[in-house]
C-alpha cells in the first residue's frame, strides 16, 4: 500500500548558509527499512525540484531509524542573502512528509493519523 511519509515519521530541520539540512526520523523500527529503501537522495532531491539547486546527501544514522539529508542550495542564497518567506527552510522538512512510500498491508495499525479505510 502507498503512504504518504508523515504516517510513518516525523521531520527536523536546521540551516547553514544556503544549505538545508534535514532529519527523518521513523515512528517505529519496522518502518526505518523502507525509508531506508525508498527515501534515497537522489529521490529526496526530485521531490524538491526547483528548490534544491545543488548536491543532496544521505547520513544513514541507524542506530536512531533516522535519516539526515544535506541538501546544498536549498536556501535561495541563505539568511542574510535571501528575501525568501521561509530562509531558514523550516517548510523543507514539512514539504518531504508529503514524499509516498510503499509499504506491506501488515503495518497499517503502527501507522499514526491514518484514517481506516
Amino acid at each position: 500500500m502507498k503512504v504518504l511519509l508523515q504516517h510513518l515519521a516525523h521531520c527536523r530541520s536546521g540551516d547553514k548558509g544556503n544549505t538545508s539540512n534535514i532529519s527523518v526520523i521513523a515512528y517505529a523500527p519496522e518502518f526505518y527499512p523502507y525509508l531506508k529503501e525508498q527515501l534515497t537522495a537522489d529521490r529526496f532531491k526530485s521531490h524538491y525540484t526547483g528548490v534544491v539547486t545543488g548536491k543532496v546527501t544521505r547520513h544513514d544514522v541507524d542506530g536512531l531509524q533516522a535519516l539526515n539529508f544535506v541538501a546544498e542550495g536549498a536556501l535561495g542564497g541563505g539568511v542574510s542573502r535571501s528575501l525568501c518567506l521561509d530562509n531558514y527552510g523550516k517548510s523543507l522538512s514539512a514539504g518531504v512528509l508529503s514524499f509516498e512510500l510503499e509499504i506491506p498491508e501488515a503495518l497499517r495499525p503502527q501507522l499514526r493519523g491514518m484514517k481506516e479505510p
